[in-house]
């Protein structure tokens, strides 16, 4: 069978041009239909889909940057290569910067546009393989685990040592930072790889139901206990028992934990036989629990028994060169897994994604990004499509007084260098994160540091 024809739109003022271009790229294979205005382009466009439209940039009436605007505005991947004079060259840059998908510069050769119609083909069908193969290839959910940062490259480091041995590891950080996606590196790189890795969040379990769950229960030994239940340190066997949210546990709680811990036993409740255990035990906590000790909650005892390797999970806000790698996995995850035709983000929705806070962390990042996939109808996520309240970076501060003394280009140093410290020295991320292309910051940082340059007083 066949591919079918693609259609293209061609626009321009002067019929002749319509006809002449028409006539040709009909002769190379494409099915064509032809406007002499935006308006009845936009018309055309309402009762029938075109997989491309050519338009001319200046018409009258409606320019063609102005009908590009209004093609994304209704239908956003849409495939639009504008036909430009020289003069207008600058805007159409600006148009595909926007959206458009290239652009051809008078007085061109046919062979020069049909380039270009079939380049814009072949790129977007090249994104939509990139897409299909990463999904082919993406493992475990282990996206919290993308390490580009120094801060979370040294968390890395320190987990894989802590994955060579069986003592007690105590994580920290903020709730979604990813301590659940280090417990199980550490497990999976461990030599108990090939035992259960077995996971109890303390803070959904009810104090009364603490000794069942972690220990188990023997038949009879509480109301509607018709049968033995296995506890979670004999689930996890010689594997890794995961213990999250562990400053939830209530202080009697505590002393029976820290006894296990130390005995290797475990007693199931009603029984009467200590029951070996080999499980080695990853603790995680987003509580401070030094705060705990000081307040009598958490029994000292049992924190040094956990705290042997201690790793702080960092915030998202403190690893943003970890921000585009973890918005391509999570899409790529995503769209495979609902099969959504998404194949990317837009620059703008990615520099917002970069410089927002995050106060949820990774967990935000993916339930973000997932809402954003499911309800998108076209297959760039763009700004619009975030459901952030602001995109702006959050230094945790009242905003800095203004000098009025420093000139214009002074400010804008001292923005560039703020912005370049958050993004931790790189340069890429700070570009982004600026709304600029890296070229430009470099070209911009080396002005600054040239021999001759006039320093601004």
């Amino acid at each position: 069978m066949s591919e079918a024809k693609k259609s293209i739109l061609v626009v321009d003022d002067d019929r002749t041009v319509v006809e002449f271009l028409s006539e040709s790229l009909a002769e190379r294979g494409f099915e064509v239909a032809g406007a002499v205005s935006g308006p009845e382009a936009l018309d055309q466009m309402t009762r029938r889909p075109f997989d491309l439209v050519v338009t001319d940039v200046e018409m009258p009436g409606m320019r063609g940057t102005d009908l590009c605007a209004a093609i994304l505005a209704d239908h956003p991947t849409q495939l639009v290569i504008l036909i430009t004079a020289f003069g207008t060259i600058e805007l159409a840059v600006s148009a595909v910067r926007t959206g458009a998908a290239d652009f051809v510069a008078k007085p061109f050769k046919i062979e020069a546009l049909v380039f270009a119609i079939e380049r814009a083909f072949r790129d977007r069908q090249m994104r939509r393989e990139i897409v299909r193969l990463k999904g082919a290839v993406t493992g475990p959910d282990d996206g919290a685990l993308v390490a580009r940062s120094p801060i979370m490259r040294r968390a890395l480091d320190l987990a894989r040592r802590a994955a060579r041995v069986d003592s007690p590891v105590l994580l920290t950080g903020e709730t979604g930072s990813g301590k659940g996606a280090i417990a199980r590196f550490i497990h999976d790189a461990s030599n108990r790889r090939t035992s259960p890795f077995f996971q109890v969040n303390c803070a959904s379990v009810p104090q009364t139901l603490f000794e069942s769950e972690l220990f188990g229960a023997r038949r009879g030994a509480y109301t509607d206990s018709r049968e033995d239940r296995v506890g979670a340190f004999v689930a996890a066997r010689d594997g890794t028992l995961f213990l999250d949210e562990i400053g939830e546990i209530a202080p009697e709680n505590q002393a029976k934990l820290l006894h296990v811990l130390e005995s290797g036993l475990v007693r199931p409740l009603g029984g009467t036989v200590d029951v070996p255990v080999k499980a080695r035990v990853i603790a995680a906590t987003n509580r401070t629990l030094e705060t705990l000790l000081r307040e009598g909650r958490f029994r000292p005892d049992l924190y040094y028994r956990l705290n042997v390797i201690r790793i702080e999970t960092p915030p998202l806000r403190d690893r943003r060169d970890d921000i585009v790698a973890l918005v391509d996995m999570f899409v790529s995850r995503t769209t495979e897994r609902h099969a959504r035709p998404v194949i990317g983000v837009s620059a703008a929705a990615m520099r917002k994604l970069v410089s927002y806070n995050w106060p949820r962390n990774v967990r935000e990042l993916a339930n973000l990004l997932e809402r954003a996939v499911a309800l998108s109808e076209h297959d760039t996520l763009l700004a619009e499509d975030l459901d952030l309240p602001s995109a702006v970076v959050d230094e945790g501060g009242p905003a800095p007084a203004v000098d009025t003394r420093l000139s214009l280009a002074a400010v804008e140093r001292a923005h560039v260098d703020r912005v370049l410290s958050a993004s931790g020295g790189n340069k890429a991320a700070a570009a982004r994160a600026l709304g600029i292309d890296r070229r430009t910051l470099y070209r911009h940082l080396h002005d600054r540091e040239a021999p001759n340059g006039q320093q601004e007083e």
